[in-house]
């Protein structure tokens, strides 16, 4: 299912839409069948919680978590061989399944701020991959995911407050000035693979009307042997469980420093090794 072309491009960038791999009628299927869960109240895994009357739209409809352990749809797009197909074209190995959710982003809902995935999975060895399935036109206007080209080279940067103004995340990844972020303008169906190194984040919906809603399934390559608590239990592509290790908090991060006129990474904290490569 995967092209030369297309392991070419993941390989250099980090990232890679399929354009279509599900049809425009599936994704409004899964679409309906969200707002709909949404609507019916509060779910295993809900950081936010339901408040109909609050302002803040992300309240009205917080994002979901998990879903794929209580709800068959969940699990069968999790585990769909057009994405088990992809993954494993990409990585040349069959991936393990960790964590489904989904956002609803309606208007006037903040966005959030660049960070990494592998931050939070902490996968060992080796890192984390996201599918992203847009359910709406994702576009700049409403909030689109955005990715740094070439940021999965970074090993993983070292946090700092982010503003919750835009962001509903208090933490984000400073990169240098001038360094590209890429609006990854897709449609229904579309599906955004990209390694959990890969610096991303949306901002604002902006529209007066229009959601960004996306399907995201979070997986690892198969020779993991451990992975954050929070992401345990693990699934094979099949659907059966597999035994993980749970890794552990904190060690070392990146930080950007002048390298001769050149930002460059410098690790800092437990087990740093000295300065990273330049960025690209």
């Amino acid at each position: 299912m995967v092209t030369k072309d297309q392991k070419r491009f993941f390989d250099e960038q980090g990232s890679l839409v399929v354009r279509s791999l599900f049809s425009p009628g599936e994704a409004a299927s899964y679409r309906d069948h969200y707002m709909d869960l949404r609507a019916k109240g509060a779910y295993p895994g809900d950081s936010a919680g339901v408040d109909i009357g609050s302002d803040d739209p992300i309240k009205r409809y917080p994002r979901m978590i998990h879903m794929h352990r209580w709800d068959r749809r969940s699990l069968e797009w999790f585990l769909d061989p057009r994405i088990a197909g992809t993954l494993s074209g990409l990585l040349d190995r069959e991936a393990i399944a960790t964590q489904t959710m989904i956002y609803f982003k309606p208007p006037k809902a903040r966005g959030q701020a660049l960070h990494q995935d592998q931050f939070y999975l902490r996968v060992q060895p080796g890192t984390c991959i996201a599918a992203w399935m847009a359910l709406d036109p994702c576009s700049e206007e409403n909030g689109c995911l955005r990715v740094v080209p070439g940021s999965h080279r970074w090993p993983l940067l070292c946090t700092i407050k982010a503003d919750t103004s835009v962001s509903f995340t208090d933490v984000t990844v400073p990169i240098p000035d001038g360094t590209e972020v890429r609006s990854m303008v897709m449609e229904p169906g579309d599906v955004l693979f990209f390694n959990g190194q890969v610096v991303h984040g949306s901002g604002p919906n902006d529209s007066n009307e229009r959601y960004r809603r996306a399907l995201i399934g979070h997986y690892v390559a198969g020779d993991a042997q451990k992975i954050a608590q929070f992401f345990h239990p693990a699934l094979r592509m099949d659907g059966s469980v597999v035994e993980l290790g749970v890794s552990e908090g904190g060690g070392a991060c990146g930080v950007w420093v002048d390298g001769k006129g050149k930002p460059v990474i410098e690790m800092v904290g437990a087990g740093a090794e000295g300065p990273g490569g330049p960025a690209r």
